[in-house]
């Protein structure tokens, strides 16, 4: 499930194999950008802003959000893609490289001056380099709604997708639903950090320090089986801002009371 970690490593590895390259195939398959065309102009840099990445191409952006299921892979030109041709959404080919962005959920290409169009809303980036924590944690610490709902919101803080949030308030012991003006701002921020740079150099993402199948994860996925801590069964429910953006929540009634 791509979350601010998963976007950042992508977001590294295409810089690393795009940037200060000349583009020589723009292909975008969507209506609205399907007609842009950013040959002959060179790739300045690829970055992540939350789980936005944004190609900066000459004086444009490709801006594209993963969702659930989106990823950008890199091919040799002629190479067989392993994703069928029809889930492909934008190419962006340089000499020797194509990045193919395959089941995009959102794709566009505006001006760069014009970026904050489509990232203005965001919330400081928890892996950006001008990240402050201190109004992170001033926008969490005055929403009123469900503390599961309020780390979710990218306009309190950008990077953190549902699985961070389930095993974040499963370690800091904090009921999904719990007000989030009743919980330790600060401290759960802080320990939001340190889980998703932590997570960084990891191939597969883990909680517990266990990265054996199965392992990873406190209370994610886990509806019914017993709490790693206490042995009490896992719950589940469903939780969102609106009925259309609930997520899967999960959580120990006994060390997150509530």
């Amino acid at each position: 499930m791509p979350e601010g970690d998963t976007v950042y490593r992508a977001a590294a590895k295409l810089n690393a194999a795009l940037a200060g390259t000349v583009v020589t195939r723009f292909d975008i398959r969507v209506p609205g950008s399907a007609t842009a065309d950013l040959r002959g102009e060179t790739v300045h840099e690829v970055a992540a802003r939350g789980k936005h990445l944004l190609h900066r191409i000459g004086g444009y952006t490709l801006h594209s959000h993963l969702k659930m299921e989106g990823r950008w892979d890199l091919y040799r030109p002629g190479e067989r893609w392993r994703r069928p041709a029809f889930k492909a959404r934008a190419i962006v080919g340089v000499e020797g490289v194509d990045a193919v962005g395959f089941d995009l959920a959102m794709v566009e290409v505006l001006r760069t001056a014009d970026e904050h169009t489509v990232i203005g809303h965001l919330g400081p980036d928890l892996l950006a380099d001008d990240w402050d924590e201190a109004e992170a944690v001033r926008r969490v610490a005055v929403d009123d709604r469900a503390a599961h709902v309020a780390l979710l919101d990218q306009r309190n803080v950008a990077g953190f997708g549902n699985v961070y949030a389930n095993e974040l308030l499963f370690v800091r012991g904090i009921a999904p639903t719990t007000p989030a003006t009743q919980i330790d701002a600060r401290a759960t921020i802080a320990l939001g950090e340190r889980m998703i740079r932590a997570n960084l150099p990891r191939p597969e993402r883990t909680f517990t320090g266990d990265s054996r199948p199965g392992r990873r994860f406190w209370v994610y996925g886990r509806e019914g089986a017993p709490c790693r801590r206490c042995g009490t069964p896992i719950r589940a429910t469903t939780l969102g801002a609106t009925d259309t953006s609930e997520r899967n929540v999960f959580w120990c009634p006994t060390c997150q009371p509530g």
